[in-house]
């Protein structure tokens, strides 16, 4: 297969026309360009080079930038342009140092002729727009930034396509008929509801902006909403996005700053969202799960809470935040997995929970994803953790493509996930809250000790997996939700047991520290047994075993659950390897002979 050439033009009229009088193929044939400034970028693709670039000079929107950069290759076609137009503008995105003026009416995923040799001309192309300084990261560099996996810029799974349009269409459709809505997406770890709350916010921020779609772009498949009447009705449309995890949301935060139309003070917090005046016509709320209700465990904000359901209700205990955002908006939209409630005390309830689907349902607004775009495993990996902790499970399963295993010693977890961490990035040791944060006070402390490894929980709580020290520290479930891992290592500590006797699993309240996670809700008189905290501690380890896209090692305190755990999760013998598919061979054994179907290969982070 042939090279491709980047031919570099001014972005002016006479340099184009130059350029069209020595090239044969600036008419009729595909091709990709960028049009970029310092600070600034456009991707696009066109069968009619000089014609496209006339109307791009014609477009005020176009004037601040001043180079041209045309991808010129004999052997490319629509397809092959689609898809590389589609890489650049993910690629630009996740690098995070232009910005990206493109609209998302939808990117192109589909699949052609040969395209796994095409892509390996685009990592070429790729490498010389960097020499020339147009990327500051690599390739795997840009994956593994949380920029890229939150970014907008993303071709859908069906699932996510089909929640998408529907949701734009009945949205259009209330604003025109004056009436209010509720939306619920329902997604498992990893099928990307945070995906589909971010590109909503940029799709109606393009629409009501105006910002013209790439010409003839028939792939784009929300072209048709892209319209001067749908731009009308959103002119004073007010929207945020609301995530109730301060170290979840500052990293949303950074995604906005960085994505044209879409700025940082659209992402709130619940109590930013009712805040004094506050109204809106559409909020998102993420990990609404993780919504609160009152709760003496708040300690620092429940008097803000109090004054909140005083102001909106007339009632300190008038309300919990779901009330708030339906008080605060006229349309909303609830990203949420039950399955993820990890405080009972805190944490809206079971029913507030079923209530919202079930209005969802009566508006037909409920939407499941399904499609695993976070874990590379050839079966239903999360629900295989889930029906594992539940004590489900009939039988272990294999997972061809995932490297899951167990340890007996955490130090040679540690020393694998350290190997981890040097050839992908991203894998971190994360753990129950079965050990007290001393070193919250005290730095110099150690807050885990096991078999002779000490270790430190994390030392900050905001964007924790992205900080500097996070590869040598601990993370919890509040640090870790809602982000992805390329590698897991989850410590399953003394809070959860396994009784020898029953067989069944149990809690040790005693060896569980998060305070605010085992207190009753005496401000709402409901008290949680030891039932209902298993059901809570079981939803944190399945959080923390799902984080993982490319493997997950798991290190068991308890030796009677490390003994049932085994019988699902092959056990490592112990050796380090440097090739994970050599040190753990019966991994690859079992799956050859339980794996039945094909694997999921695309990868679209978050959850």
């Amino acid at each position: 297969m042939t090279g491709s050439r980047i031919d570099r033009v001014p972005f002016r009229a006479d340099a184009l026309a130059a350029w069209a009088d020595l090239e044969e193929r600036s008419q009729n044939w595909p091709v990709v360009y960028t049009l970029d400034s310092d600070r600034r970028v456009y991707v696009g693709e066109s069968t009619q080079a000089l014609s496209r670039m006339r109307q791009h000079l014609a477009n005020p929107d176009r004037s601040h930038l001043s180079r041209v950069r045309i991808v010129v290759d004999e052997t490319f076609n629509k397809s092959v342009c689609l898809d590389l137009e589609s890489f650049l503008i993910r690629m630009f995105s996740g690098d995070g140092k232009l910005q990206v003026d493109n609209a998302n009416a939808g990117l192109t995923g589909s699949d052609y002729y040969e395209r796994d040799r095409y892509r390996e001309k685009f990592e070429a192309i790729f490498a010389d727009l960097r020499r020339e300084g147009l990327f500051v990261q690599s390739i795997e560099q840009i994956e593994n930034s949380a920029l890229f996996k939150m970014s907008p810029y993303k071709a859908l799974t069906v699932d996510q396509r089909t929640a998408v349009m529907q949701m734009i269409e009945s949205l259009f459709a209330d604003l025109r008929s004056g009436l209010s809505s509720t939306a619920v997406v329902k997604g498992q770890p990893g099928t990307g509801k945070t995906v589909v709350g971010i590109y909503l916010m940029k799709v109606l921020a393009d629409i009501k902006n105006r910002v013209q779609i790439e010409e003839g772009s028939s792939d784009s498949i929300l072209a048709g909403f892209f319209t001067e009447e749908n731009a009308e009705l959103l002119s004073d449309f007010r929207m945020g996005l609301v995530v109730p995890q301060q170290s979840l949301r500052k990293t949303v935060e950074k995604v906005f700053a960085k994505t044209s139309g879409l700025h940082r003070d659209m992402v709130l917090s619940p109590a930013k969202a009712v805040e004094a005046g506050a109204t809106y016509d559409l909020l998102i709320v993420d990990e609404a799960h993780r919504l609160q209700q009152l709760s003496a465990t708040m300690a620092t904000m429940i008097n803000q809470f109090k004054d909140i359901n005083r102001r909106l209700f007339g009632d300190e205990k008038g309300g919990n935040q779901v009330d708030w955002i339906q008080r605060a908006s006229k349309h909303q939209i609830f990203l949420l997995d039950p399955e993820q409630t990890v405080r009972p005390a805190s944490d809206i309830s079971p029913a507030v929970v079923r209530g919202l689907v079930e209005t969802a349902q009566e508006q037909e607004r409920y939407f499941e994803l399904t499609t695993q775009m976070r874990v590379r495993a050839d079966e239903d990996y999360v629900g295989y953790v889930r029906a594992v902790l539940a004590q489900r499970q009939d039988a272990p399963v294999g997972f061809a493509e995932y490297d899951l295993r167990m340890y007996d010693d955490l130090g040679d977890m540690r020393r694998a996930i350290q190997a981890r961490e040097k050839e992908h990035k991203l894998a971190r040791l994360v753990a129950g809250y079965a050990w007290p944060w001393l070193s919250k006070n005290d730095p110099g402390v150690f807050d885990i000790e096991i078999d002779g490894v000490k270790l430190h929980w994390n030392r900050t709580a905001t964007d924790w997996i992205n900080s500097k020290t996070s590869a040598d520290e601990v993370g919890s479930i509040h640090t870790t939700q809602g982000y992805d891992l390329n590698y897991a290592g989850v410590i399953i500590g003394p809070d959860l047991r396994m009784d020898p006797a029953s067989g069944r699993m149990s809690v040790d309240r005693d060896s569980y520290f998060d305070t605010k996670g085992k207190a009753n809700n005496n401000m709402l008189g409901v008290a949680y047994s030891d039932d209902d905290l298993l059901g809570y501690i079981a939803n944190i380890y399945a959080v923390l075993l799902t984080r993982g896209i490319r493997g997950t090692y798991v290190y068991v305190c308890d030796p009677t659950l490390r003994e049932y755990l085994s019988k699902f999760i092959p056990l490592h013998g112990g050796r380090i390897d440097e090739r994970p598919d050599l040190a753990f061979p019966e991994t690859a054994a079992l799956a050859i002979d339980l794996s039945s179907r094909g694997g999921v290969a695309t990868n679209q982070p978050s959850s």
